[in-house]
């Protein structure tokens, strides 16, 4: 799928939920953070990338169309990118939007001060 096309689909979703959000290109793509913490973004290869609970990889990675994301040679706790038949339908994108804003609150900021 097309990285833009999908930078719109998450920028449309966000915008009907009255989500306050900044756009940043990051990761060969473009991401999307909510309160300086990244929420969720698209790939250079088309697949989504989201920042959801830890505790729930395990158990969404069971899921075909994900798999961890994998960065400087180590996974990353939380984050997880979806292959993009995993997130074509509305619903699909919007199962995975609902749960990167249900983690945002308690995620870290890695914003420098």
């Amino acid at each position: 799928m097309d990285k833009t096309i999908t930078a719109q689909r998450i920028a449309d979703q966000l915008l009907l939920r009255g989500v306050v959000f900044e756009q940043k290109k990051m990761f060969g793509g473009v991401c999307f953070l909510v309160e300086d913490k990244m929420l969720v973004g698209t790939s250079r290869d088309g697949k989504l990338m989201v920042r959801v609970d830890p505790v729930e990889d395990a158990l969404l990675s069971l899921r075909a169309e994900v798999e961890p994301m994998v960065h400087g040679g180590r996974s990353m706790p939380g984050f997880l990118y979806i292959e993009p038949d995993g997130f074509e339908e509305d619903t699909e994108l919007e199962f995975w939007l609902e749960k990167c804003l249900e983690f945002n609150p308690r995620a870290k900021s890695s914003k420098k001060k």
